[in-house]
């Protein structure tokens, strides 16, 4: 062992735990683990490049987690983790066979390494088969994702590619069947020419001119600014306004003595993950708003549910009076929201969440907007149940649709969407059609930026305080230089591929000449 250099001694034990080289039939099965090594590898990557895009609508997760098991956890949070430790380390178990390819070491895997990857391809599994049954939403963000990050990894995927025609090309001339040598070429060829000639495929709103970018989209608060407050408070929506806000989103329901107050949480437990209505009224049935009176509701403790789960990490921002602000909020009211919108000249957008239940909640919720005084064109109108009869009680309301067909239908010119619902193309046309587009939620800088480049009117969003301090999209570049980017990476991978080829060429033809020669002069060489 001690002529063994230290990088041969590790890739050798980490990789296979075993000194001795195996015979060929252990040769054959490692070359088959060495294509599940690197199949595993390509789907964590996979894997975690999902994780990350739909890491914007990560609440929904745990939303999700909260309803079937009535405990706030970030749960996506821990599926990150979990992630990135099986990328990790799928990573750099491709990378020590590398290694051991390189240094003509043989790749018998360890059995423990075999039961690891096989635990993580069903976790994977277990993943998608989620995503598909359950979020199904969330693959329009995938592929959206990829208008955003596809010209970086067509580069990145060109670097990988150039790196490892060493090896494919060591494997080429090695191999001594004409059979395996074809072989070998044609799917390297066919996997160099996807990735070299991808960008002929790419569009991406984000490739334009710089003097065609659209202006920055509006913020519309989502519960007011939910990482820096408890949502749905009115210390969120203050906070909101600080973050020059163009509106507020909420969710409106009616208390038992028909006081429209502020909460998104509907159905059975509706209270239980943002207040302490388990302590106050224990045992009592509060399965619906109509259960308690706006007293009660008032009572109750909105504010240390975000200080005890801090469920955005993001109560370290806070200072100790803002904590000590937070701790005291309660369950707003309505009216409050109005007022506050009001003295901002900010508009409110907001949802009716028991609506459908024909409790008359659309009359009691139109009735204290305007006993509020606040300018009728402030308030954006979105329940769509009752929508003739609000437009004749209160003609001023700014109608706002929920789906195209329905817009067009009545002549409206407000759109309000989630984000995946419109592709781009189709988010440009509305705007030229001089239709508002408000897209919800976005929360990544990723995405705002891509919506931006869009021509998007506005998006709700949870991160206020970051968005408002962008003043152009993360990146843009004009087509024309993309193209040219592009190419000139593509024929310098090219020109060191080939002389990759020429080097690895000339090295077997001097070892196999060296060979020859010790055979044909071995009998004229003294014997020891």
């Amino acid at each position: 062992m001690s002529s063994d250099g230290s990088c041969r001694v590790c890739c050798r034990g980490l990789y296979s735990c075993n000194w001795r080289h195996p015979s060929e039939k252990k040769r054959r099965r490692a070359g088959c683990w060495f294509t599940v090594v690197t199949l595993a590898s390509l789907l964590t990557l996979c894997w975690m490049y999902i994780c990350l895009v739909t890491f914007n609508d990560r609440e929904d997760v745990n939303w999700k987690g909260f309803t079937l098991l009535k405990l706030w956890v970030n749960w996506f949070m821990v599926l990150i983790i979990i992630s990135a430790v099986l990328t990790g380390y799928c990573i750099l178990l491709l990378l020590f066979a590398l290694f051991q390819v390189a240094l003509r070491e043989p790749l018998d895997l360890h059995w423990l390494h075999k039961i690891l990857l096989v635990l993580g391809v069903v976790f994977i599994a277990l993943g998608v088969t989620g995503i598909t049954l359950q979020w199904r939403k969330e693959w329009p963000t995938v592929l959206l994702s990829l208008q955003a990050t596809s010209p970086f990894l067509q580069i990145g995927g060109v670097g990988a590619l150039t790196l490892l025609s060493w090896l494919v090309f060591q494997g080429f001339h090695r191999a001594h069947r004409v059979g395996s040598k074809v072989l070998i070429i044609v799917v390297f060829a066919v996997v160099s020419a996807a990735i070299l000639l991808c960008p002929l495929l790419i569009r991406s709103p984000c490739l334009i001119e710089p003097e065609e970018i659209p202006p920055k989209p509006l913020l519309i608060g989502h519960r007011g600014a939910p990482m820096l407050a408890p949502e749905n408070t009115m210390m969120s929506f203050r906070r909101s306004a600080a973050c020059n806000v163009t509106a507020f989103e909420t969710d409106v329901q009616l208390s038992k003595d028909r006081v429209p107050f502020l909460m998104h949480d509907h159905g059975s437990g509706f209270l239980m993950r943002t207040t302490d209505v388990k302590e106050k009224f224990p045992g009592q049935d509060v399965s619906h708003s109509t259960n308690l009176t706006w007293a009660e509701l008032q009572s109750l403790n909105a504010g240390e549910w975000f200080l005890k789960t801090d469920p955005f990490r993001s109560v370290s921002q806070l200072s100790a009076g803002e904590k000590e602000t937070a701790k005291t909020e309660s369950v707003p009211s309505l009216h409050q929201l109005l007022q506050l919108a009001k003295e901002h000249n900010i508009s409110v957008i907001f949802d009716l969440k028991n609506e459908n239940q024909g409790n008359n909640d659309t009359l009691d919720t139109i009735n204290t907007i305007l006993k509020s005084g606040i300018a009728p064109n402030l308030v954006r109108w979105l329940p769509p149940t009752q929508r003739e009869f609000v437009m004749e009680t209160a003609p001023g309301f700014v109608q706002v649709y929920d789906n195209v067909s329905d817009m067009d239908k009545e002549g409206g010119r407000h759109l309000n969407v989630k984000y995946s619902t419109l592709n781009t193309t189709e988010i440009r046309e509305l705007g030229l059609r001089n239709v508002s587009v408000n897209l919800w939620v976005v929360n990544e800088r990723w995405l705002f930026s891509l919506l931006w480049c869009s021509g998007a009117g506005s998006v709700t969003t949870n991160t206020c305080h970051l968005l408002q301090d962008m003043t152009q999209p993360d990146w843009t570049l004009a087509p024309g230089k993309y193209r040219i980017i592009w190419i000139t990476v593509d024929l310098v991978s090219l020109l060191l591929m080939f002389a990759v080829f020429i080097f690895q060429r000339e090295r077997e033809a001097k070892k196999k000449f060296s060979v020859w020669n010790q055979r044909e002069l071995s009998p004229f060489l003294p014997s020891e």
